[in-house]
């Protein structure tokens, strides 16, 4: 908020400008009907009310209690950042809203719509991120909402930047939707052009003028040879650092044979493709560690779900752990390593992967959220499976075997070891990944300009918060009853209604216990 306010206004708190929400418990009306709004239900990138529930009485959950009305509106308090936040813009039936929101509901004389643009503003809602207390669901109470400063003009004076705000905000609102619509196509083209090369059809015309010195099955039938080559060595030098080197090969029989790709999961394959699991492809595989973890350590870096994005490894949020001997050195990641999200709120982030092809610049071990398979082969076939996880063949099948507790997702190891994927002959794969690679290129570019673009909107949306709440969007009238008045009629109301002699309860009528003796019952 600026030092200086223009002439007319006043400083004070949204609590102050705002009328008290009543509570109800729709239980005690079983049979009647209520719409109720949840935090679920909140556009955050538009800030509109997306998805409402009619519920009965009897269904409705016991953070149903606040009575809203057109009007209102609602604040989420839980995780503010997520700017969870949504005005009641038309009438709904017997609203009620969740505990979960503040319900910030503007007094007479005060514009519901000019506390909504100011409770969306980044002045407004910065102080109260620092607010925010508890490690699952970091929240603040709706005191903290209401005791935020907000400038309030004269009542006028607020219609006319809201008019103006209207207009000038829904052109930038215009120019979100088109590169969101953008953005949507572009991601359809991207899953189209994966499944395309997943299930052959990028390289049909390919196949019609070249054959391949290997077929899938015998590339699959070479890499299980490495797999267990690979498994024997790290076993081998696994005894001999314990100090009980093999006095023969017996120690070879605990090698596991990998499990076989689930039959019949993937599409129709091409001529010359094999069908191979994951575990088949992963020579080792393991969870992650759980060792503490924060910015400030000085540990070895620990990967994280932020830093696995669009399929590659993102090194730009890193979290150190905090004791260093937590971390051995078979923890690091090396390249050929596929990590992947087994747990996560979202289903949409379960099973999202990425593989690292390069050695990492600093030694990086992955959290217990994280699983990792270790993978044979060389950069050809790790970047084909790059590919392929990303593609929608692979992604619905990881999310047929999620299994969802308390609001988690979760895969496990045992749950994705016999996942399919398609092996083309090795010559194929790299046929498919440049090509795809070229079409994505050029995707990824515009995807970038157009969040570029997203960017610059909301730092204009905010822009114009900033300089409507300076009262520097529009011209000050001399004529308008100061903002001081229409606070003073505001306090003078809410007081005359604290001193209302509250309606008295009808007194129970006493119940008159006749008793008949035994006998006469």
């Amino acid at each position: 908020m600026p030092d200086k306010l223009p002439r007319g206004w006043v400083k004070t708190t949204l609590g102050e400008v705002c009328a008290p929400v009543a509570t109800l418990q729709p239980s005690s009306t079983p049979s009647d009907e209520f719409t109720y709004f949840d935090i679920g239900g909140i556009d955050n990138e538009t800030n509109r009310i997306a998805e409402t529930k009619t519920v009965t009485g009897r269904e409705a959950p016991s953070r149903a209690r606040q009575v809203a009305r057109t009007g209102d509106i609602l604040f989420s308090t839980v995780r503010t950042y997520l700017k969870k936040i949504a005005r009641i813009d038309r009438d709904y039936p017997n609203p009620v809203a969740s505990t979960g929101f503040t319900v910030i509901r503007a007094a007479e004389g005060v514009s519901s719509q000019f506390l909504f643009f100011r409770v969306l503003s980044e002045d407004f809602l910065q102080p109260l991120h620092a607010l925010q207390s508890g490690s699952s669901y970091p929240a603040v109470r709706d005191k903290d909402v209401f005791a935020q400063p907000i400038p309030l003009p004269p009542s006028r004076e607020q219609e006319r930047i809201v008019a103006k705000l209207d207009a000038l905000l829904s052109r930038v609102a215009a120019g979100e939707a088109a590169a969101r619509r953008a953005l949507e196509r572009l991601k359809r083209y991207r899953a189209a052009v994966l499944h395309a090369a997943v299930t052959g059809e990028l390289t049909r015309d390919w196949r019609k003028t070249h054959k391949p010195d290997e077929t899938g099955a015998q590339l699959l039938k070479r890499l299980l040879q490495e797999r267990r080559a690979l498994w024997e060595e790290a076993e081998l030098k696994r005894l001999h650092a314990a100090g009980k080197p093999p006095k023969d090969d017996k120690w070879k029989r605990r090698y596991l044979e990998p499990e076989l790709p689930k039959p019949n999961s993937l599409p129709k394959l091409p001529r010359g493709w094999a069908s191979v699991s994951i575990d088949q492809l992963g020579w080792t595989s393991g969870y992650g560690t759980s060792v503490k973890c924060t910015y400030e350590a000085k540990g070895p870096a620990v990967l994280r779900i932020p830093n696995i994005r669009n399929r590659e490894l993102d090194f730009a949020d890193l979290k150190f752990a905090t004791n260093s001997k937590d971390v051995s050195e078979e923890d690091f990641v090396t390249p050929g390593d596929l990590l992947l999200i087994r747990t996560n709120g979202s289903v949409d982030l379960i099973g999202r992967a990425a593989i690292a092809i390069a050695t990492p610049q600093r030694k990086c071990s992955f959290a217990s959220y994280l699983i990792r398979f270790r993978l044979v082969g060389d950069e050809s076939l790790w970047s084909w499976v790059s590919l392929t996880w990303g593609s929608d063949v692979l992604r619905l099948a990881i999310r047929s075997r999620a299994a969802t507790t308390a609001g988690q997702y979760n895969v496990s190891l045992s749950g994705l070891a016999d996942l399919p994927l398609p092996l083309p002959p090795l010559a194929e794969q790299e046929v498919i990944v440049r090509e795809v690679e070229s079409r994505l290129m050029a995707a990824d570019r515009l995807v970038a300009t157009l969040n570029r673009q997203l960017d610059r909107a909301r730092t204009t949306r905010q822009s114009l918060l900033r300089e409507a709440f300076a009262g520097k969007l529009i011209p000050q009238d001399p004529k308008d009853e100061p903002a001081s008045v229409l606070l003073e009629r505001i306090r003078a109301a809410r007081e005359a209604e604290a001193t209302k002699p509250k309606a008295k309860r009808m007194p129970k009528p006493k119940s008159t216990i006749v008793r008949r003796s035994l006998l006469e019952v």
